[in-house]
C-alpha cells in the first residue's frame, strides 16, 4: 500500500516520470522548487541530474524546520511524497504549519497532487487521511482544505475526510477538515 514518506532521492527515476506527465502547464504541481531564503526553481532538465534532484530534495525538506530562514511572504510546510513499493512517486502533499491571509483565502493548510496516471484509484483520500495526524501533531486542528468550485473530485476527497465547506471565495471552496480523531 503506498504511503505519505519525506522526499528522497530513491523515487527520482519516477518523480520525473511523473513530471513528463503532467506536462508543462502543470509543471508546479510537482513542487520542483525550494522556499529557503531566495525562492529557488528546478526545471525538469535541472532535476534529471542526480545531485541536482539531491539538493532539491534537501531543499524541499529542510522548509519544515522552523529554524530554516524563509523566503519573504511564506510559511514553513511540511513536503511528503506519496510512495509505493519504496520508489514509485505517485504524489505529493503539503502541510502549510501556518496560515497567511493568501493561504485563508485560496490555499488552506493542505494541498495535493497525484500524478495523471494515478488518478481515479482513491490516492488522494489516502493521501489525505495519511497526513491528518500529521497536521495534528504540528498543532492544526482542523486544518484549512480548498479546491476550485469545479474541481469536483477534490471536492469529494475533502467531503469524505469530514470536511465542512465554509464557503467559497474567489473562485475556491473552503473546506474545515477536523485533523484530530474523536
Amino acid at each position: 500500500m503506498p504511503i505519505l514518506i519525506e522526499p528522497t532521492a530513491v523515487v527520482h527515476r519516477s518523480f520525473l516520470e511523473a513530471w513528463d506527465e503532467l506536462g508543462p502547464e502543470q509543471e508546479r504541481w510537482m513542487g520542483a522548487r525550494s522556499i529557503i531564503g531566495v525562492e529557488e526553481d528546478w526545471s525538469r532538465d535541472r532535476a534529471a541530474d542526480l545531485a541536482e534532484f539531491g539538493r532539491l530534495v534537501e531543499a524541499i525538506r529542510a522548509e519544515a524546520d522552523p529554524e530554516t530562514k524563509l523566503a519573504p511572504g511564506l510559511v514553513h510546510q511540511t513536503v511528503l511524497w506519496f510512495v509505493d513499493n519504496g520508489v514509485d512517486w505517485l504524489g505529493r502533499l503539503s502541510i502549510r504549519h501556518h496560515l497567511t491571509p493568501p493561504l485563508v483565502e485560496l490555499g488552506g493548510h493542505i494541498g495535493y497532487c497525484v500524478r495523471p496516471s494515478a488518478r481515479r484509484r482513491g490516492y488522494a483520500s489516502q493521501m489525505l487521511n495519511q497526513s491528518l495526524p500529521i497536521a495534528a501533531r504540528l498543532g492544526i486542528d482542523p486544518a484549512l482544505l480548498t479546491c476550485d468550485a469545479d474541481n469536483d473530485p477534490s471536492r469529494k476527497v475533502i467531503l469524505a475526510a469530514g470536511g465542512e465547506l465554509e464557503d467559497e471565495r474567489h473562485g475556491k471552496l473552503r473546506f474545515w477538515v477536523p485533523t484530530r480523531m474523536s
